[in-house]
């Protein structure tokens, strides 16, 4: 369903179309493109608030800049949805994040305008720097623009790129989008500082009328350019430390500006375009910006789904049964009711309070809840500080996300085998969000790491117990619990809660001759693909693994002497995950078997539903029953077999 753009909108179809329109003109450009914005995600869904926010400098980056040749680095890249539009896909944008559609973030196979693939944040002005550089080698007279907001400058990424930056000549420009947000708000001193910097209405205005006047001193042999910027750094010292954050790293500071003022974006722009080297414009805006709803509240409105564009209300699948808990929202109730027992327990989570459900604690318990901002590493590390005087620490991270701390899981976490519980939400494949957010890879870099102990839980009840355990003082060893996005499986959770004995697995159904082996929550899927091939006359027995490291070896034991023909199942990769560890297992013992693989493909998967994701990747029940059944036609085989799907 295609949806109608503003009479102005529909004859952009790249930014040569947008520089031929008046600059007067341009406001309406924006009500237009923020109204389809709108049209669009309330009838499609998508991210909302933050495209809201940067309507007014999508629009001035491509009225000044010669892009694509000039380069703009979106970070993060949900903010990037105008640009998109106005890059030559206003008429298929009704495809974003739907499978086979348009990425809801940059993506550089989709446009020669997406000049860098942006999907965790943080990155933007490393790579509009390494562009910067590579244009000056090369002899272009190419400008790279990094357009870094939504939360992203609390990421150390950002603050060791500036600190390059700044010892470089690279003509570059970073556009500080000031909103005071990520999806929750923007936490640390830097958000005070940036507020500190936006309010000082005497800093700004001294700051005005120095280099107004500077431009009216004679510039000659006695009053050199240099000179004179010597002299306005003196003035502001004098008056305000405001700028010295940026300015101290050698980046010349300009701003803050209204970011919603499209005719002062489009002139500043202007003129940062001829100013050489690296520099940073700070403007100011307004998450949700022309959505009152979303204004009021930003986090509700980051990416609230489908809803009606007048009321905002906000469409909720309505069910005649009590549906099952999002696994995010069992781990933050019962965080809270193991911290109301263990008064050791801490939370910590990288700017994901909401998103991990952490911030359920954070209302009951904010003395013991801590979002440090986008900082994965610093969680890890902050969390491994606390574990040493006796804390016992659940530090909630997306497992895409947490590929970022690796090294401080092995330095700082494992080599001192310290007990922190890592909770890894949105493992596996997680829909629409694409390639950048799926958490394939945690068990395979985790599975590797000395000291670990790592889980995942089949249902609700199993993810209670196992945070359960992993508090207790017995449990002395980092703990990783991984968990899927989305619900889970049992309407009636809330059970007491038990101890699981750690490395232990679980027989949930007897067989003969075929068993499936499953770790997490995939094991639901194959709990129904063996009931709907039991109907066809097929014996297959199910085992739950349940601990990845140490694994159940008793248990595999019994699997290897009873079973010729294996099936395993995970929401991982393939290459090194729970199906590479059952090889191993059997190589090590001598055992034969045949034995096929099933999960996430050694491929990068994209967007889509996680319905469709599953059976492309080919681990959804009905793949399963089809791999059960053609295991059964084949006569066993007494060689070792692995079929990587």
């Amino acid at each position: 369903m295609n949806i109608e753009a503003g009479p102005l909108l529909r004859t952009i179809d790249s930014p040569e179309d947008l520089k031929k329109i008046p600059q007067e003109q341009l406001l309406q450009v924006c009500e237009e493109l923020r109204q389809y914005i709108i049209d669009v995600v309330s009838t499609h869904g998508g991210h909302f608030a933050a495209s809201l926010g940067v309507v007014e400098l999508s629009v001035a980056l491509h009225y000044v800049y010669n892009t694509p040749y000039d380069q703009l680095v979106w970070d993060v890249g949900h903010q990037a949805y105008g640009h998109k539009i106005l890059t030559g896909r206003r008429d298929n944008f009704y495809t974003n994040r739907k499978l086979n559609g348009l990425s809801g973030f940059p993506k550089r196979s989709e446009s020669e305008y997406d000049t860098f693939g942006v999907g965790h944040s943080s990155t933007s002005i490393s790579a509009a720097l390494g562009m910067a550089i590579a244009a000056k080698y090369k002899g272009e007279d190419r400008k790279s623009v990094a357009i870094i907001g939504d939360g992203s400058m609390t990421a150390g990424m950002a603050f060791e790129a500036m600190n390059h930056a700044g010892v470089t000549d690279s003509d570059m420009l970073i556009i500080l989008n000031d909103n005071c947000m990520s999806i929750d708000q923007n936490v640390g001193a830097l958000k005070e500082y940036l507020t500190d910097i936006s309010l000082s209405a005497s800093y700004n205005k001294f700051k005005d009328d120095v280099w107004k006047a500077l431009g009216k001193l004679p510039i000659g042999k006695s009053f050199s350019r240099a000179m004179a910027g010597k002299f306005a750094d003196s003035l502001k010292g004098m008056i305000s430390n405001s700028a010295n954050l940026f300015e101290s790293l050698k980046l010349r500071y300009f701003g803050p500006i209204d970011g919603h003022n499209i005719t002062k974006l489009v002139e500043t722009l202007k003129d940062l375009r001829k100013i050489p080297g690296p520099k940073i414009l700070h403007i100011v805006t307004v998450k949700g910006k022309g959505y009152a709803l979303a204004e009021n509240d930003q986090t509700k409105w980051h990416a609230p789904g489908l809803f009606d564009k007048i009321t905002g209300e906000i469409y909720k699948a309505k069910f005649d049964l009590p549906q099952p808990p999002k696994y995010q929202d069992v781990f933050g109730k019962t965080l809270v009711e193991l911290a109301e027992k263990n008064d050791k327990i801490m939370g910590v989570t990288p700017a994901m309070l909401s998103g991990s459900s952490m911030k359920i604690m954070m209302e009951a318990m904010p003395n013991r809840t801590f979002d440090v901002g986008i900082c994965e590493q610093h969680a890890v590390t902050l969390s491994a500080g606390m574990a040493t005087q006796g804390l016992r620490v659940f530090c909630n991270i997306y497992s895409s996300f947490m590929q970022r701390a690796f090294d401080q899981i092995v330095h700082d976490v494992a080599i001192q085998d310290l007990p922190v519980v890592f909770c890894l939400d949105r493992a596996g494949l997680v829909g629409e969000d694409g390639p950048t957010h799926h958490g394939a890879y945690d068990i395979s870099y985790f599975r590797g790491i000395p000291n670990l102990i790592m889980s995942a839980p089949m249902n609700e009840q199993e993810l209670r117990n196992l945070m359960y355990t992993a508090q207790l003082d017995k449990t002395t060893h980092p703990f990783v619990i991984r968990y899927p996005r989305g619900n889970g499986v049992m309407s009636d959770w809330k059970k007491p809660l038990q101890e699981i004995e750690i490395g232990k697995g679980r027989k949930l159904k007897d067989g003969k001759d075929i068993a499936v082996l499953s770790y997490g929550h995939p094991g639901n899927f194959a709990a129904t693909a063996i009931r709907e091939v039991a109907a066809e006359g097929l014996n297959v027995g199910h085992y739950d693994i349940r601990f990845v490291k140490p694994m159940d070896e008793a248990l595999l034991h019994e699997i290897f002497s009873q079973y010729s023909k294996i099936i395993t199942v995970e929401d991982g990769t393939v290459k090194g995950g729970f199906g590479s560890a059952i090889l191993e297992f059997m190589a090590e013992h001598n055992y034969k078997a045949d034995v096929r693989i099933l999960g996430i493909p050694d491929h990068i998967v994209e967007h889509g539903t996680l319905k469709e994701l599953y059976a492309l990747c080919q681990y959804d029940a009905a793949s399963i029953a089809d791999a059960i059944r053609e295991m059964a036609s084949i006569k066993s085989n007494v060689s070792v077999e692995s079929l990587l799907q």
